[in-house]
């Protein structure tokens, strides 16, 4: 089965850092032509500056916000770690209301649209014949821009040295889903019932915990070596601590290479980590001090990948298993192109994202 992809083609890098848009897939909430806001910021505000040992790496922000919001400072990053750091406004990036009846993508789509604007930095550096570290590739975000992230590793799984998750979501449990009580008060807007646009089926639910065991195995099978690293309040009421734990305890058991940091009331400094619940501190300031040792440039642990990106494999070997078929994400053209394949043979059409021509 051969997945289509747009053309690789967009606008140039800008010099000094900046905006551009690209196509994205179609989205079955809003069909039609679909577009990203992508950011780059260059080491020193320059694309000058980028170098054979520059990497790239995606900051993502919060549920809810646009740009960097609630992720490290991408600027920081740029320079500290030399890196493209690279911010998405992915899909329902913005003010997002349940009461519109379309229910919160929570890591899929997003992930795809925020590879999508990995890849094409990563391939105009290529058609710009500027060399830089492909195998430091990484990924951060904080609250939900954590658990896109996350997915991203998941959607990419041969891609990333190191993904770093701040306080993230990790699963759609019952009450984040349904907007149930007694949880967190994150509210999905996905529903019970078949018949609804905003029905969440077991497999949508499968692919969106990213501590799936089986998904898991098939990560490691893939390939993967990202390290993960996951910082996350104790006390988290919003994104729940115990869903990070059984997370981090499914990486721990499938041989992921996680670092784990659940802050409580003794981890507290007055700098970096403020409290123990969702907001936890400074972001930027949280990823140097758990992360410096593998992105910083000089560092003995630092992480490089050194197999050739899902970009640069162009196949469609990542398959997630689920009750009623399997996700594929395809490659065959760079970009990453996702869909829902029933066991049938069909296309189940809530999770099928045809792309628009160029």
């Amino acid at each position: 089965m051969v997945i289509a992809a747009i053309a690789c083609a967009g606008p140039p890098l800008p010099a000094h850092g900046g905006t551009v848009m690209l196509p994205a897939q179609e989205w079955e909430f809003a069909p039609g032509p679909r577009a990203v806001k992508v950011y780059a910021f260059y080491p020193r505000g320059a694309i000058e500056y980028v170098t054979s040992s520059t990497g790239l790496m995606l900051c993502l922000h919060n549920w809810g916000g646009t740009g960097h919001d609630g992720a490290p400072d991408p600027v920081q990053v740029a320079d500290r770690y030399d890196v493209i750091a690279i911010s998405v406004d992915y899909v329902q990036s913005g003010k997002w209301d349940t009461r519109a009846g379309v229910p919160y993508d929570f890591g899929y789509v997003q992930a795809l649209d925020a590879l999508r604007a990995l890849r094409y930095v990563f391939a105009s550096l290529d058609d710009a014949k500027r060399p830089f570290a492909r195998g430091r590739i990484y990924a951060t975000g904080g609250s939900g821009g954590g658990n896109v992230a996350l997915m991203a590793n998941k959607l990419a799984p041969r891609t990333f040295a190191c993904v770093v998750d701040i306080s993230g979501m990790t699963k759609l449990t019952d009450d984040i889903a349904f907007g149930m009580p007694g949880g967190s008060d994150l509210n999905a807007g996905y529903s019970r019932d078949p018949q609804s646009k905003a029905y969440l089926t077991p497999d949508a639910r499968a692919l969106r915990f990213v501590g799936n065991p089986e998904h898991l195995k098939t990560m490691r099978a893939l390939g993967n070596a990202a390290t993960v690293v996951v910082v996350h309040g104790a006390d988290d009421p919003v994104c729940p601590a115990d869903d990070a734990r059984e997370t981090v305890a499914e990486f721990e058991r499938a041989g992921i290479d996680v670092k784990s940091h659940f802050i409580d009331a003794g981890d507290l400094d007055n700098d970096a980590l403020t409290d123990t619940q969702h907001s936890l501190g400074d972001r930027t300031t949280i990823l140097f001090k758990f992360a410096d040792e593998f992105l910083r440039p000089g560092s003995s642990n630092l992480r490089v990948r050194q197999a050739p990106t899902d970009f640069e494999r162009r196949d469609e070997h990542v398959r997630y298993r689920s009750e009623n078929g399997e996700y594929v994400v395809s490659y065959k053209d760079g970009h990453p192109a996702g869909a829902f394949v029933h066991t049938t043979g069909g296309v189940t059409p809530h999770e099928s994202f045809p792309n628009p021509k160029p």
